[in-house]
């Protein structure tokens, strides 16, 4: 179930990646109603299998994983978009997966 849950953050992240394509193309040009229209049909397959999945997994879990958005974020950044990531970034990066984690680990217990 992990596996499965980790596959949908990834193809998650991708949405941000496509609307960062949306918001450099033209508002309504060709460019911009494609990478807009993966971004919808993105949010629409991790809406359907985020519920799947919460079936399975207890929420807490499952949110708590959630914050690997996060490192994917900043390596499409660096991958796709060539942008530097530093140091700051990392740390900030660290801050709120461990902010993310200390807040449900309490919540759950």
């Amino acid at each position: 179930m992990y596996i499965e849950l980790h596959m949908l953050l990834l193809i998650y992240s991708l949405g941000a990646v496509c609307s960062k394509y949306a918001g450099q193309s033209e508002f309504l040009s060709g460019g911009f109603i494609f990478y807009y229209g993966l971004v919808l049909l993105d949010l629409a397959i991790y809406a359907i299998v985020w519920q799947q999945i919460l079936k399975k997994l207890p929420l807490v879990t499952a949110y708590a994983n959630k914050a690997v958005t996060i490192i994917w974020g900043l390596l499409w950044g660096m991958l796709i978009f060539k942008e530097k990531v530093t140091v700051w970034n990392i740390i900030g990066a660290i801050i709120i997966v461990v902010g993310i984690y200390l807040v449900v680990m309490e919540d759950a217990g």
